[in-house]
């Protein structure tokens, strides 16, 4: 638009995904506090002589100055960075921890794929995601179950919550030992449809732990229960999604990182209310 000249804007973002541009540019995928998703444009933070290049990493939490329309109505959909304050860079933590990065890039894959709408505010998916990203840094718990907490928190804030309390058909309360991803979770023998899993009441409680983030439940589960809580979360979110994630089948499932050094009390979470709610 002629004329058009570019509004100044502050906020902070969780750095999601980095895309080149040209030789020495960047396209920036950002989950923001106030103003949802949205993409912006760092010029020259590929070059060496780069002032904020790296504060541009993904997993990285910052504190950013944007040029362009909040609402993006008028110029470009495109925003253009033009300051960044780091407020903590948690991929700096476990760069050279697989488990941990590849759990990471799943989180901020899922995080993009639940904000469809660019610039839609979706305050409490940024505090669950920042929640998750310092819970990996921390390495306070094993990394796989942090992710399947962020994933059913986040399937609950979508709406797409599985039944695990009551029959997802009927209504019917109970623990239902079978559990149906068309369905929609949990379903009694009268509801079960053909092909419907048969999980061990273990891995619905796990389940259940990590959706109210009762970690010391969490935290003392077998392996085994936690692959197959896993299995089912992945698939509970994909039928949701009609569309696999890229990163899910690269998820190291190994929990060599976790500190075992912690004493937190029963029923509660890293995940307060600036971290990310577990919705209710």
């Amino acid at each position: 638009m002629a004329g058009y000249r570019r509004q100044l804007y502050r906020d902070d973002a969780l750095v999601l995904r980095v895309q080149k541009l040209g030789e020495s540019d960047r396209i920036i995928t950002l989950l923001t506090r106030r103003h949802g998703r949205l993409r912006a444009v760092a010029r020259g933070v590929r070059r060496t002589t780069s002032r904020f290049g790296a504060r541009l990493e993904p997993f990285g939490h910052v504190d950013l100055q944007l040029a362009g329309d909040p609402q993006g109505n008028i110029g470009s959909a495109l925003h253009t960075v033009s300051q960044v304050e780091g407020i903590d860079l948690y991929g700096r933590r476990f760069l050279e921890d697989y488990p941990r990065y590849t759990t990471a890039s799943a989180i901020a894959e899922t995080a993009e794929r639940l904000t469809p709408v660019e610039r839609e505010p979706s305050l409490r998916l940024f505090q669950l995601t920042l929640g998750a990203l310092r819970a990996l840094a921390e390495g306070s718990h094993a990394s796989s179950l942090v992710l399947d907490a962020y994933l059913l928190r986040g399937m609950a804030l979508a709406g797409w919550a599985p039944a695990l309390v009551a029959c997802a058909v009927c209504g019917t309360p109970g623990q239902h030992r079978a559990f149906s991803v068309p369905a929609g979770g949990c379903v009694c023998p009268d509801c079960r449809p053909p092909g419907a899993a048969h999980p061990a009441p273990a891995t619905i409680d796990l389940m259940s732990a990590l959706t109210t983030g009762d970690w010391r439940v969490a935290d003392a589960t077998e392996v085994n229960h936690r692959r197959e809580c896993s299995g089912l979360v992945a698939a509970h979110l994909q039928w949701h999604l009609e569309r696999a994630l890229r990163s899910l089948p690269l998820v190291d499932r190994d929990d060599r990182s976790v500190r075992t050094d912690l004493n937190e009390p029963a029923g509660t979470s890293e995940y307060g209310p600036e971290q990310g709610e577990t919705a209710q």
